[in-house]
């Protein structure tokens, strides 16, 4: 697997960490193709100029549109990608959508292949065993909370150092086992097969009864 997993996407409302990641896997291949999966918004459609014009020049990119799509478009636009690209928004509805459209086996099926993803937010959060661990609010009344399941670790993004929070987290732990890596805005974890580490920035991990870590950067994550 190749995983680039991000709390914020870039600086000064930019997407430079997500372009960043996304380079290695795109530059010097003819007619790459980035799947972009902005189903965490209700607006996604409207940020598709926006990607595009970050990604000119490196790829050409592609929108799936879980609600406008049938299922075996949506895995074309999969097979043909050269990475997927999912952004923020709110958890509870990307995870709802990829649900009910039925997508969320193929997508975990492909990235547990090989298929790189790069990721912030809701995005991130998404690649865990479930996405109990969001801060958004269930407005869609979503019944699917198991994630991607692509790694072991829940995420908690855009942490500011909440004792509230921190509290939170550890109430997580009463009902599951997995721990939680807790992000910082302006960090970023890379998942290469098993090995997980933070690349950059501000990031701990959360074990059931214990307290949090802080994260070295370039230090092996462990379970």
């Amino acid at each position: 697997m190749n995983l680039h997993l991000f709390s914020s996407p870039g600086e000064r409302d930019d997407i430079r960490y997500i372009i960043d990641a996304a380079n290695p896997y795109l530059a010097d291949k003819p007619d790459a193709m980035v799947a972009y999966l902005p189903m965490a918004s209700l607006y996604g459609e409207k940020w598709l100029e926006l990607t595009q014009k970050y990604f000119d020049g490196l790829a050409r990119v592609e929108m799936l549109n879980t609600e406008m799509m049938e299922l075996p478009e949506m895995e074309s636009i999969l097979r043909r990608a050269a990475l997927v690209y999912i952004p923020g928004g709110n958890t509870f509805l990307l995870n709802h959508r990829l649900h009910v459209s039925r997508l969320t086996p193929y997508l975990s099926k492909k990235v547990q292949a090989g298929l790189p993803l790069v990721a912030f937010s809701a995005g991130t959060i998404l690649c865990g065993p479930n996405i109990l661990t969001s801060n958004d609010l269930n407005a869609v009344e979503t019944p699917h909370f198991d994630g991607l399941n692509v790694t072991p670790f829940n995420f908690y993004v855009h942490y500011a150092g909440d004792l509230e929070r921190d509290n939170w987290l550890v109430d997580y732990h009463v009902f599951h086992d997995n721990p939680v890596i807790i992000m910082a805005d302006g960090s970023h974890i890379k998942i290469e097969g098993r090995k997980t580490q933070l690349v950059v920035g501000d990031a701990w991990i959360l074990r059931k009864g214990q307290e949090k870590e802080k994260i070295k950067p370039g230090a092996l994550i462990t379970i």
